[in-house]
């Protein structure tokens, strides 16, 4: 698999529109991971597991939202990406307020 060579625009484009599906319950941690490793860096499962330090057995089980990874694990692939792993609420209702609340 070749990178992609989107520009810094495409690539935070591609970023937020994830974490917009993301946000609205559209889509799950796993896919965005999988989604910006291959659509935006380009990068097989092997390539990337090896760059953050994980297993390529850990990054498969977290992209397809199996296992039970650490923190740490967590930490280690979404980093790279520019993501930080957080707590936001479960409820819709919460996390859209909470996202307004940061727009205003």
């Amino acid at each position: 698999m070749k990178p992609r060579l989107h520009s810094p625009d495409e690539r935070q484009a591609a970023l937020l529109e994830q974490l917009r599906l993301l946000i609205r319950g559209e889509t799950t941690e796993g896919r965005v991971l999988r989604t910006l490793r291959r659509e935006v860096l380009g990068l097989t499962q092997k390539t990337y597991a090896e760059r953050v330090g994980v297993s390529r057995r850990t990054l498969s089980d977290i992209e397809r939202d199996a296992g039970n990874a650490s923190m740490a694990s967590l930490d280690r692939v979404f980093r790279p990406l520019g993501l930080r792993v957080g707590l936001l609420p479960r409820q819709p209702e919460l996390l859209a307020a909470l996202v307004e609340d940061a727009s205003s």
